[in-house]
């Protein structure tokens, strides 16, 4: 509805035909219309399709509140976020309400008095729907007070009484009255709390100070919880959680290509300034840096109990290509591209997002990861090559052709090497690594391919390599 078309006053929005509707029914009405155009549901959110938004869609349907059952880093709290998207574009309120008044049904004994005084002349504001979310991590401190409210001191010393609504300060909750209540990890909240809670979501009412005040709010909740801290740290007590409809277990990408679209709409972003090397990834690098993330889950020396979150493979992609930036601006390179001789720079961006089963002097962190981007590697470069094609390669080694890898090698040598070795240049081709248009060759990336292809070698047994001052020696 445009700004100048949108009703003013209560009599305007009678006469435009506006009608009252629940929170639940707005979600469900919307999300109708979204399903019937084929439109997307929950926009930038991987890899649940098949899963979970599927069970998001029966429960807005069915108007259960959710909780969202996951361990960290599987898009809980973006999903609450983006469910906003299903609210109306802008609802009207009562001008001078403190709880998002329904102009037909005010809440706030200001509104209420508001709406008795002006009658049909109610002046009107238009609230829009990215307003009408409010989101609040529990934390063991928390406080009715900061959730439902508390008496106002300074209303009481202008001569109200404690029993009468005006001396009432709302909290987070009611002020999210006619819109959507996140909160994250509700089992740390305390019980105590969680039974004010259930008041305000079930009775509709809340005790301030011994005083009982009528709180008839319209929500939709939305709760996430880790199944770690569900069973130890905390609990939602039986009511609660049977106040709240649909369980939703929520999970990890299943797959490398979930994993790497993630990574690609997540990892951040800076203007390349003018004269700056640009950046690109091959394929088999971020291959790789997926491949390490899906190995740390089934790492029985990494907890899975806390989970490694997509957020390890967005980091490590940043850092990555930091690492090649870096490089290529040394090299006075226009054009940077990851190499395996960076991959030592995601080991601090790993270790620091995972929890080891146990840390002790034979398996420090850093060990442990390296030991996974090996098999990263490795797993990466057997899906990716076939062995028997790079024998040509290998017996260029056993004819005693040594090269030397490093941050200080510029990508014109790795070009050159991939010319004069026989069945290197074809294996880099197959690789991907051409620019599709002119068949030119990007030399930045090839010599990320080169480096991917012998360390792959390596790793296959075929060739030998040694570690030196700055870089790597491949030999026979």
């Amino acid at each position: 509805m445009p700004t100048t078309a949108r009703p003013a006053t209560t009599a305007e929005l009678r006469a435009a035909g506006w009608r009252s509707r629940t929170v639940k029914e707005e979600l469900r009405s919307n999300l109708l219309d979204r399903l019937e155009t084929g439109a997307e549901v929950l926009p930038t959110v991987v890899g649940f399709e098949e899963t979970v938004l599927p069970a998001i869609e029966n429960a807005i349907l069915a108007g259960h509140d959710i909780v969202f059952l996951g361990e960290r880093g599987q898009a809980k709290t973006r999903m609450a976020r983006l469910l906003v998207g299903l609210l109306d574009e802008w609802i009207p309120i009562v001008r001078g309400g403190e709880l998002n008044d329904d102009p037909y049904a005010p809440v706030s004994p200001a509104a209420k008095a508001i709406v008795e005084r002006d009658g049909d002349e109610t002046p009107i504001d238009w609230l829009p729907r990215d307003r009408r979310y409010a989101e609040k991590l529990a934390t063991p401190d928390i406080t009715i007070a900061d959730l439902i409210g508390e008496v106002d001191p300074i209303k009481v010393a202008e001569g109200r009484y404690l029993s009468d609504e005006l001396t009432l300060h709302y909290g987070l909750i009611p002020r999210a009255n006619r819109g959507i209540v996140a909160i994250n990890e509700l089992p740390d909240l305390a019980e105590r709390i969680q039974v004010g809670l259930l008041n305000v979501l079930e009775e509709r009412d809340v005790q301030i100070r011994g005083f009982t005040v009528r709180l008839p709010l319209d929500l939709y909740v939305v709760a996430s919880a880790n199944p770690e801290d569900y069973t130890s740290r905390g609990r939602i007590i039986t009511p609660l959680k049977d106040r709240l409809g649909s369980q939703i277990r929520t999970h990890y990408p299943l797959t490398l290509d979930d994993e790497m679209s993630i990574v690609r709409q997540e990892k951040h972003r800076f203007a390349v300034a003018e004269g700056s090397p640009v950046v690109v990834v091959p394929p088999f690098m971020e291959e790789a840096v997926a491949e390490l993330t899906h190995l740390a889950r089934r790492s029985p020396e990494i907890s899975q109990r806390s989970g490694v979150s997509v957020r390890v493979s967005v980091a490590n992609m940043e850092v990555l290509e930091a690492a090649a930036l870096k490089r290529a601006i040394r090299l006075g390179e226009s054009l940077a591209a990851p190499r395996v001789s960076d991959l030592g720079a995601v080991v601090a961006s790993t270790v620091g997002k995972v929890e080891l089963e146990s840390i002790g002097d034979e398996s420090p962190e850093e060990r442990i990861v390296e030991r996974l981007i090996t098999k990263a590697l490795y797993a990466t470069f057997t899906r990716r090559v076939t062995l028997d094609d790079l024998d040509p390669v290998v017996d260029a080694f056993e004819d005693g052709f040594t090269v030397e890898t490093g941050e200080r090698t510029p990508s014109r040598e790795y070009v050159a090497w991939a010319r004069e070795v026989p069945g290197l240049r074809d294996a880099v081709r197959d690789l991907g690594t051409f620019d599709v248009t002119d068949g030119a060759e990007e030399p930045a990336v090839v010599a990320s391919a080169v480096e991917f292809l012998l360390e792959g070698l390596h790793l296959a047994r075929r060739i030998n390599k040694e570690r030196v001052a700055g870089g790597t020696v491949y030999h026979r």
